[in-house]
This record gives structure tokens, C-alpha cells and sequence, in this order.
């Protein structure tokens, strides 16, 4: 059975930013699929990201001491896809749209998690 996430996941457990290209059109997918969006393309392959991306739209989560406030952005990659995650490394209310930022993956418990930080 094809798990587009689940093989999404393992490269990220290996420390590789991963994304999905189709072969036939050269499109970049994220989330993880099994066709490309929009031509249906089955032929998708994974390649490294480059990492790169810019603020698209942010929201801040405030939390109440001691807890820390954190940013969800929407990113979009150099590769065309948009994605979903935070911004660390930077102060929650520097956080603007436009803002370049480079991907990083962290551990978060036990699990590897992509972030983002100012590029």
C-alpha cells in the first residue's frame, strides 16, 4: 500500500526535506499524494527541497506564562508548493509576511518536525 506520508515522514527521521515532483510535468506537490493536483500525474517522485521559502500569511498563538507564543505560517516553497509550520529562532511579533526563511528539522518529542527560521 503507497503511504505518501508516512515516506514523507521517514525522510524527514533521516534529516532529508523531501518533497514530491512529477516526472511527466515537473510540478512540485506538498502535501504528500499519490497523483499531482490539478493533472493527475501518478508519476511522482521525490526529490530534495531546497529549503527555502518565504512567508506567505502568519497568525500568532499567544500562550499565557510560562508556556512560549509561537507563530503558524503559511510558507511558500522556492519549488512552488505551499506549506504549513512555524517560524523559531526569532521573536514571534518579528515574524512578517514576505519574510524569507530558510526549513530546519527538529525533534519534538520523538518525532522530527520541519520548522522554519529567518533565511
Amino acid at each position: 500500500m503507497i503511504q505518501p506520508e508516512a515516506e514523507w515522514r521517514a525522510h524527514l527521521a533521516e534529516g532529508r526535506f523531501m518533497i514530491q515532483r512529477s516526472r511527466s510535468t515537473g510540478g512540485h506537490v506538498f502535501y504528500p499524494r499519490i497523483v499531482e493536483p490539478g493533472t493527475g500525474a501518478d508519476d511522482l517522485e521525490w526529490v530534495e527541497a531546497s529549503g527555502k521559502g518565504v512567508v506567505h500569511a502568519l497568525t500568532v498563538v499567544r500562550k499565557k506564562d510560562p508556556a512560549e507564543s509561537y507563530t503558524v505560517v503559511l510558507v511558500d516553497l522556492a519549488e512552488g508548493p505551499r506549506m504549513m509550520s512555524r517560524v523559531d529562532g526569532i521573536n514571534v511579533d518579528s515574524v512578517r509576511i514576505g519574510m524569507d526563511v530558510t526549513a530546519r528539522i527538529v525533534a519534538e518529542g520523538d518525532k522530527p518536525l520541519l520548522v522554519f527560521v529567518p533565511a
